[in-house]
C-alpha cells in the first residue's frame, strides 16, 4: 500500500506555482479569463439574436430621428414583441379601439419633419398599418373616418386658424365609409403639416411687419398678402410642400418693396390684427391646395 502511494506521487503532475505579485505575470493571466468572458458574452448575443435586434433598433431611430429617441426604442421593442408569434394570439383576441389607434399613429405621424421624406414615409406607413388593422368584427384598412380624424387631430394641435384647418379638411377628406389608399393618406397628412408650417411662417412674418404692438398698418399687410399670393402663383401644386418654396420666394427685397408702395399711398389705411393676417395668408395656402378626387 506504501508503494502504490509513493507511485501515485511521484505520477501526479506538480502545481502551477501562482505568479508572483510584483512578478508582472498575473495581468496577462486575468486579461486572458477576461477576453475568454468577453467572447462568450458576445458569442451568446449574437447566437441569441440580440445583436441584430440592437443594430437594427438603432438604424431605425436614426431613420426617424424622433425628438425622444427613449421613447421610440421603448415603444419600438413593445411593437416587437407584440408582433412575436407568441403574443399574435393576445394582440389578435384584443386589438386597440379607435382612440388608441388614432393616439398611436399621430405619434407616428409628429416623428420626423415632412423635408425628412424618408423617414416621413416611413412613419406614415407606420400610421396607415395602425389605423388600418383588422380584428373580429372590422375588415382591415382605412376607412375615411378615421382618416378625417387623424387630420383634425394633426391641425388641432398647430397655429393655424380654425377657419383654415376646416377648409382644408374640407378638400382632402374622404367619405366616412370610403376606403382610403396610403398615397391619398399620405398626402393628406403632409398637407395639414404643411399647413401648420405655413401658418407659422405667417406668423413671423407678421411678427416683423407689428414691431411688437400686436396690430400692423392695414395697407403694409394687404401689400405683403398681396405679394404672397403672386409668389404662390397660379393653379395647383402636386406636392404641398411646394407651397413653402414658393413663400420663400418672396424674399426680404420682395417684402421691402410691397411694404415701400404701401406706404407710399396718400390713402389712409385701417391697422390689421394678427389674426386677421393669418387667416388671410392660410386662405391663400388652402385655395391652392389640390382636392382629393
Amino acid at each position: 500500500m506504501a508503494a502504490y502511494e509513493k507511485r501515485r506521487a511521484a505520477a501526479a503532475p506538480a502545481p502551477t506555482p501562482a505568479p508572483a505579485a510584483g512578478s508582472g505575470l498575473a495581468e496577462p493571466a486575468r486579461a486572458a479569463v477576461a477576453a475568454d468572458g468577453l467572447g462568450n458574452e458576445a458569442e451568446f448575443l449574437l447566437r441569441a439574436g440580440v445583436t441584430a435586434m440592437v443594430r437594427e433598433a438603432l438604424l431605425k431611430v436614426l431613420e426617424a430621428r424622433p425628438e425622444e429617441p427613449v421613447s421610440f426604442l421603448a415603444d419600438y421593442f413593445e411593437r416587437l414583441v407584440l408582433g412575436s408569434p407568441g403574443a399574435a394570439g393576445e394582440a389578435a383576441a384584443e386589438l386597440p379601439g379607435p382612440p388608441q389607434r388614432l393616439a398611436r399613429a399621430l405619434w407616428y405621424v409628429r416623428l420626423a419633419h415632412h423635408s425628412h421624406r424618408t423617414a416621413f414615409d416611413s412613419n406614415a406607413g407606420a400610421a396607415y398599418e395602425v389605423l388600418g388593422a383588422g380584428g373580429r368584427r372590422r375588415k382591415a384598412g382605412v376607412d375615411g373616418r378615421l382618416y378625417s380624424e387623424l387630420l383634425r387631430r394633426i391641425c388641432q394641435h398647430g397655429g393655424a386658424p380654425a377657419e383654415a384647418a376646416a377648409a382644408l379638411l374640407g378638400r382632402v377628406r374622404c367619405r366616412d365609409h370610403e376606403a382610403v389608399p396610403f398615397d391619398v393618406f399620405r398626402y393628406g397628412v403632409l398637407t395639414c403639416f404643411v399647413l401648420l408650417e405655413f401658418a407659422a411662417k405667417a406668423d413671423a412674418l407678421f411678427g416683423i411687419l407689428d414691431g411688437g404692438s400686436g396690430t400692423a398698418d392695414g395697407r403694409v399687410c394687404q401689400a405683403v398678402l398681396r405679394a404672397l399670393e403672386d409668389a404662390l402663383g397660379t393653379g395647383h401644386f402636386s406636392l404641398p410642400s411646394r407651397y413653402l418654396e414658393a413663400g420663400s420666394k418672396l424674399g426680404p427685397d420682395g417684402l421691402a418693396l410691397a411694404m415701400d408702395r404701401a406706404l407710399q399711398e396718400r390713402k389712409l389705411g385701417s391697422s390689421m390684427s394678427r389674426e386677421e393676417f393669418l387667416k388671410k395668408a392660410t386662405a391663400l395656402f388652402v385655395a391652392k391646395v389640390k382636392p382629393v378626387e
